[in-house]
């Protein structure tokens, strides 16, 4: 097989909206000693995807950037110093490139792909051979793509430090791809899951991925008391909290003394949070943000996955040249789980 000398790519050439996505061609180059060329099977989309498309994302972002961090791909050419990888085999990527295990430090976030360093919405894609984690058997490229970032965060929280375990009760907001990841890892480990959604409709999803008890938070805005009715007063044992600002203090109140608290993002807006520190101090609430996980934790979390025969959750899969409107379903929050482009047409 002859190697590509040619890719297609997206690229952001201005930073005030997903619309500038250009889809253009590049050429490329044989990979060096250690690395390998991938082809691109299928990427998922995050929602720092569409921060970064907007120009304002927290972390710094490189010129004329491809998006994109989660892909499932397949080795099509091996550096001559690889070892361990062969041609076929079908990879992913960790989220930080550089983060092998241990920590996040400072240095790493110059490794995050999609935003400091060029992305994966691309054909082709060359890359360090030290940042590569295998797809379990069973899963697909399309939802193998969805790993990297939303279920690495998920697991990151729900295992980290004080690490679920079965018999604890966990609180998880919202049904996107880190929600219901982090409610497939709760259910799979023996927890009883608590999810709220402002639509019954993915209230019923969650409820077949194994969500004990449903609140439509429309209808009950004091969601945070419905959940200490639920645990009879005594509060969550976790909290997967990717609203912010916008419901932390409900978080808070419905997290048990002691408890733990993951932030995982933004997506609620604005919020009034200057009683916090105190309520945290008092309660003893081990308050933790989460930036992803190593390759480490990665190869971890797929020995659950394989296990356990989890299948991520797609929303929706759209065609490489239907990025812009792939963006915009993501946008829209309409989904449940992942939003995927399939990159290859085979």
């Amino acid at each position: 097989m002859s190697l590509p000398t040619k890719t297609r790519e997206y690229r952001l050439p201005q930073y005030d909206g997903f619309h500038n996505l250009t889809l253009q061609e590049s050429r490329m180059q044989p990979p060096t000693s250690n690395e390998v060329l991938i082809k691109v099977h299928a990427v998922s989309l995050q929602y720092r995807d569409l921060l970064i498309a907007r120009g304002v994302y927290a972390v710094d972002v490189k010129d004329k950037v491809i998006p994109g961090s989660d892909f499932g791909g397949e080795i099509v050419a091996l550096g001559p110093d690889i070892h361990g990888w062969d041609i076929g085999d079908r990879v992913m990527s960790n989220f930080a490139i550089d983060h092998l295990f241990g920590d996040p430090t400072p240095e790493l976030k110059r490794s995050h792909l999609g935003a400091p360093i060029d992305g994966v919405l691309t054909e082709y894609k060359i890359l360090p051979a030290h940042c590569l984690v295998r797809i379990p058997e069973h899963l697909s490229y399309e939802e193998a793509s969805t790993l990297p970032c939303a279920a690495l965060t998920a697991y990151a929280a729900l295992m980290g430090p004080v690490p679920l375990k079965g018999g604890d009760t966990v609180l998880i907001l919202g049904t996107g791809g880190v929600s219901m990841f982090g409610l497939q890892f709760a259910a799979a480990s023996g927890a009883t899951v608590i999810v709220t959604s402002s639509s019954d409709e993915k209230l019923r999803i969650a409820a077949k991925l194994g969500a004990k008890h449903l609140i439509n938070y429309r209808r009950t805005p004091d969601w945070d008391k419905e959940v200490l009715r639920l645990t009879n007063g005594r509060g969550v044992d976790h909290v997967l909290e990717v609203g912010g600002e916008g419901t932390l203090n409900k978080s808070i109140a419905s997290v048990r003394m002691a408890g733990n608290l993951n932030i995982i993002g933004i997506v609620a807006g604005p919020g009034d949070v200057s009683g916090l520190r105190l309520k945290v101090l008092l309660n003893a609430i081990n308050l933790r943000g989460i930036v992803v996980g190593s390759r480490a934790q990665f190869e971890d979390m797929n020995r659950l996955i394989t296990a356990t025969s989890l299948r991520p959750v797609i929303g929706k899969v759209f065609k490489f040249e239907e990025l812009r409107e792939a963006y915009e379903y993501l946008d829209s929050q309409k989904h449940v789980g992942k939003v995927v482009v399939k990159v290859s047409k085979d």
